[in-house]
């Protein structure tokens, strides 16, 4: 199934579901599941979002944007996981709370509502599962968390039953809550990294200087630059100066660069006698930072 597809049906889930929890809260007069109904609310309208921006990164370029449309799908992860953590940590606030002052929970609605909620929240989990997009990990892991969510929800209800352990459940749900926020902050760290156009981590910058310097007839390289569009879209520019045929050692260069996953490539070839005013940006071997000004 299409990753927008995926996207589209986990919200439809997480939207219809927010609803019905929302009446049981009401009906069942526990506050745990009426609070959840507002976090799986505030899921659906990240997800909604992330379906939106996902159908856009998939435009081609056009005159408005030449890269094209890679980076709606970051914007749309980025923007999720900011719900998480933001929800995330209200859960975690609302638990200490709990901890110290603890309420009587209605057990019996808690565990019907827990089993729809893992089946449902299940199913969505299941469809989301396996993109590789930052957003679809994103709307994964929103799934996930509500799946975790309910079955601590689904322990807790049984054991409260049993023991009159009220504190249990909030103590279940700070667990549950400090595993997203751990999460939340790894994935809005992969966004925040592409926005700010570091060289793919899976790339090493000497090693391409390297491989790029040892092609026949090149006699020096500089002006090297590596970022990324998104997941799957990585790029470079770099200034080669040769004695050789112009055309044969771009080939080779452009070849040499695809090897280590770079699709979207910019040569600028220069003479032996030419003077690069470029030359100052040059990234020795050994330094592991890059600067950012491209030409294009």
């Amino acid at each position: 199934m299409k990753t927008e597809n995926k996207i589209l049906l986990a919200f439809a889930a997480n939207l219809l579901f927010s609803i019905f929890e929302f009446f049981g809260g009401i009906i069942t007069g526990s506050i745990a599941i009426a609070s959840d109904a507002v976090h799986d609310m505030g899921d659906a309208l990240g997800i909604g979002l992330s379906f939106a921006l996902e159908k856009q990164s998939k435009k081609q370029p056009d005159k408005k944007y030449t890269y094209g449309y890679g980076r709606f799908s970051v914007l749309g992860g980025t923007v999720t996981s900011l719900i998480l953590l933001i929800g995330s940590v209200t859960v975690i606030f609302t638990a200490l709370k709990r901890i110290i002052n603890p309420v009587d929970i209605n057990y019996n609605g808690m565990l019907i509502f827990a089993i729809a909620g893992v089946a449902v929240n299940g199913l969505a989990a299941l469809l989301t599962r396996g993109g590789d997009s930052v957003n679809q990990k994103a709307v994964n892991l929103h799934m996930f968390e509500d799946v975790l969510g309910w079955i601590t929800v689904l322990i807790g209800s049984v054991v409260i039953r049993y023991t009159d352990l009220a504190i249990l459940d909030p103590i279940l749900s700070l667990c549950v809550s400090i595993f997203i926020l751990i999460n939340a902050v790894k994935n809005l760290k992969e966004s925040v990294v592409l926005f700010l156009e570091k060289a793919p981590l899976k790339i090493d910058v000497d090693e391409i200087i390297k491989h790029l310097s040892e092609i026949n007839g090149v006699l020096e390289v500089h002006h090297v630059h590596l970022w990324s569009i998104n997941e799957n879209t990585n790029c470079a520019t770099v200034h080669i100066v040769t004695d050789e045929n112009f055309s044969d050692i771009k080939s080779r260069v452009r070849e040499e660069l695809k090897e280590h996953g770079i699709g979207h490539i910019t040569i600028e070839l220069e003479s032996e006698f030419e003077e690069c005013p470029e030359k100052q940006c040059i990234i020795k071997p050994s330094e592991s930072s890059i600067h950012h000004h491209h030409h294009h």
